[in-house]
């Protein structure tokens, strides 16, 4: 499983190569939540669970909609698998990286770090929604490029 989340990350396989078990779709989605929620802690703070949690359901609720209304149910369990994993590697990835932030200082080399690893994981993200729904990768990047949006712009309206 390891494996499959690494190779994912590479783009060499999809949300396929996990096992279709809704055990292992919730352990992933839970450690995706409690990295998120630790992670946004330590690094914005009030509220960063409720935040955390919320960004977590739009994204896996919107992709487990758009499987459902394409009748592909039986693809959520591994594709929720597929996007909490990445998604925790790429949370823990994020946390090395901001808390050697100095806040104040201009740090353009981090900044670029922090963009890179955001344009990947839009990518891996694309890669995973292409996989799942069976679309062409440019309709994985607009899916993607979608689900970010409507979650920032729910997150700001939520949490201002």
């Amino acid at each position: 499983m390891i494996r499959a989340l690494l190779d994912m990350l590479r783009l060499r396989s999809g949300p396929q190569d996990l096992p279709a078990a809704t055990g292992l779709a919730f352990v992933l989605g839970a450690a995706y939540a409690l990295q998120g929620m630790v992670t946004d802690r330590a690094l914005d703070g009030a509220d960063a669970a409720p935040r955390s949690l919320l960004a977590i359901a739009v994204q896996l609720g919107a992709i487990g909609a758009l499987l459902a209304s394409r009748r592909q149910a039986a693809r959520i369990p591994q594709t929720i698998s597929a996007l909490a994993g990445t998604g925790t590697i790429f949370g823990l990835l994020a946390y090395a990286l901001l808390s050697q932030a100095q806040p104040g200082q201009p740090q353009p080399g981090l900044a670029t770090t922090y963009l890179a690893l955001f344009v990947w994981s839009l990518a891996v993200d694309a890669h995973i929604y292409r996989q799942a729904l069976s679309i062409k990768m440019s309709l994985g990047v607009l899916v993607a490029v979608l689900i970010f949006g409507a979650n920032f712009i729910i997150l700001k309206a939520v949490f201002g």
